[in-house]
């Protein structure tokens, strides 16, 4: 999933000329498409290369916390958009009504639901996170992504952006992998991601100067990850690490 924060028509062209094969999806990060000029003309350049879009679910709770989920409804429909992000990030959201939400809008188009604070000093344990990733995919949630801002420093990651090892392993004990999305805009996040789940791994909030040197980590291409997906053998006839 890649984060457009504002690219020009322009710039989407050029990404999707150098990049168009490695890229699933788009996210017109937070509230960025609000006060976007020409959104309809941008987002008929991704539609022409058949790359999904949508909107940051801080938009999603801009309306919402004004009572206006209707006219969000209505907002997704006048620009044809197929997906749709669900997220508590920003509001204190009771998880039932974010799920009615979830329920409400997968009738509508594909939903992913966020999960975890944009707010550092707000530290959800393991186990909450699995009961919400769970219930979300229970309500209708084609994927969960787990939370970490755009600068990855929150929620799945330390202030530092080093990885909340823990709550990642145990995460997976019950969720399955192919229904999460991690965002992991940092080079040593996205490393440490492949490594432990593979060349696969749903990975979010990429940038669109990090889509190729991404896809050379995912390949064993690139130095941090170049020994790691050879055989024993061939690594200890070249003495290389994994």
């Amino acid at each position: 999933m890649v984060m457009d924060k504002g690219l020009s028509i322009r710039q989407v062209e050029d990404m999707i000329d150098s990049a168009a094969p490695h890229i699933d999806i788009v996210k017109l990060g937070w509230a960025t498409s609000f006060v976007t000029p020409n959104l309809k003309e941008k987002l008929a350049v991704y539609k022409s290369a058949k790359i999904p879009v949508y909107f940051g679910g801080t938009l999603f709770e801009a309306f919402v916390v004004r009572n206006q989920f209707e006219d969000y409804q209505r907002l997704i429909d006048t620009y044809g958009l197929e997906y749709a992000e669900v997220s508590d990030g920003s509001v204190d959201m009771p998880e039932e009504i974010k799920c009615d939400y979830i329920r409400i809008l997968a009738q509508q188009v594909r939903v992913l639901s966020e999960v975890g604070s944009k707010d550092e000093t707000k530290i959800i344990a393991p186990y909450k996170w699995i009961a919400l990733m769970k219930a979300e995919l229970e309500a209708g949630a084609w994927k969960v992504i787990g939370e970490a801002r755009e600068a990855g420093n929150v929620g799945l990651f330390r202030s530092s952006g080093e990885v909340r090892q823990g709550l990642v392993e145990e995460i997976l004990t019950q969720v399955p992998f192919k229904d999460i999305i991690w965002e992991a805009p940092q080079k040593a996040q996205q490393v440490w991601f492949v490594k432990l789940l593979g060349a696969n791994v749903n990975l979010g909030n990429i940038a669109p100067h990090e889509i190729i040197p991404l896809e050379t980590i995912r390949l064993g291409l690139r130095g941090d990850t170049f020994g790691h997906f050879l055989n024993d053998k061939t690594r200890k006839r070249w003495k290389l690490s994994k």
